[in-house]
């Protein structure tokens, strides 16, 4: 996935023409996406919620915490103008990515946690994301608080509900198309990316080093303070690494979207950006892990 979005987003910057006809469909790509991962949960997902409730409490708070806080400090440290300082923060204050579920089953770690943290920051997206952005970007640009909660509750929370319902009362049709649903999603975020980069080519090509710094910093930032964060709470390894991805990760699709609807493509860099690095910072954080696990497996048999 994370080749296939660099490939994409590159096209996007050089070549903008072939895609920015996605442009339109950007907040349809990314309810497609939500509805997917809807379909993949049953009832019984929110009993983890019911179950480790303090887990969840803690990856939430940190969620909404320190990816909002990193975001702000970024662009009060770099003095960014209103239309990159509004799409930093808007990736800052939307909620972990779907991505970082598999993220979290490939890094071996505690991946109910994982769901859990991803529907419940999801659920919490309408008023937690216009809330955050209002009071941290306001300084910059006028927010619309209600229209960007109706917008996310359309983009987001609607697909969600709509995809439990069908796995609900269409268990069957839905379980039989369930292998086909991550190759969607994957397709999807692909092109969802090259239209945003393509929307925002020309501003990137002047402003790309700049945001490719600051989203890798902003990344960066989440998973270790994310991490930090849980051991202080005294998480075991595994939850700790779950909470890290959970907060390192972001729904960047929803941060670009909302961007295009309600400011400008240049707004979207931030988002299209985060939505390739988070990609390959988690495909090698997994990877570590993995074989970490691997070694301990081997040192346990010795």
């Amino acid at each position: 996935m994370a080749l296939f979005v660099i490939l994409i987003g590159a096209i996007g910057a050089v070549r903008p023409q072939m895609l920015i006809w996605i442009g339109p469909y950007v907040p349809w790509l990314l309810g497609l996406v939500m509805f997917g991962m809807g379909m993949t949960l049953t009832l019984r997902d929110f009993q983890s919620i019911l179950k480790h409730p303090w887990e969840v409490l803690l990856g939430v708070i940190a969620q909404f915490f320190i990816m909002p806080m990193v975001a702000w400090l970024l662009v009060w440290l770099f003095a960014l103008p209103p239309e990159l300082a509004i799409g930093v923060i808007l990736v800052g204050t939307c909620p972990g990515g779907t991505a970082s579920n598999v993220i979290s089953y490939l890094a071996k770690g505690d991946v109910a946690l994982s769901v859990a943290m991803t529907m419940t920051t999801t659920l919490l997206a309408p008023l937690a994301t216009p809330a955050l952005t209002w009071v941290l970007a306001d300084a910059w640009i006028d927010v619309s608080f209600s229209g960007m909660a109706v917008s996310i509750a359309e983009m987001v929370l609607l697909p969600v509900v709509l995809g439990l319902a069908a796995h609900h009362f269409f268990r069957r049709t839905v379980e039989r198309m369930l292998p086909l649903m991550p190759v969607v999603s994957v397709v999807t975020i692909i092109f969802l990316v090259g239209g945003v980069v393509a929307m925002g080519a020309s501003q990137l090509i002047e402003v790309g080093l700049l945001m490719a710094a600051l989203v890798v910093l902003h990344n960066l930032f989440g998973l270790a303070l994310g991490y930090g964060m849980a051991r202080i709470f005294h998480l075991n390894s595994k939850k700790s690494r779950t909470v890290a991805i959970e907060v390192g990760m972001q729904n960047s699709g929803m941060a670009a979207s909302l961007a295009v609807m309600y400011f400008n493509p240049a707004a979207a860099i931030p988002g299209a950006i985060f939505s390739v690095w988070q990609n390959i910072s988690g495909s090698l954080l997994a990877n570590y892990y993995d074989k970490k696990e691997e070694k301990l497996k081997v040192a346990a048999v010795r």
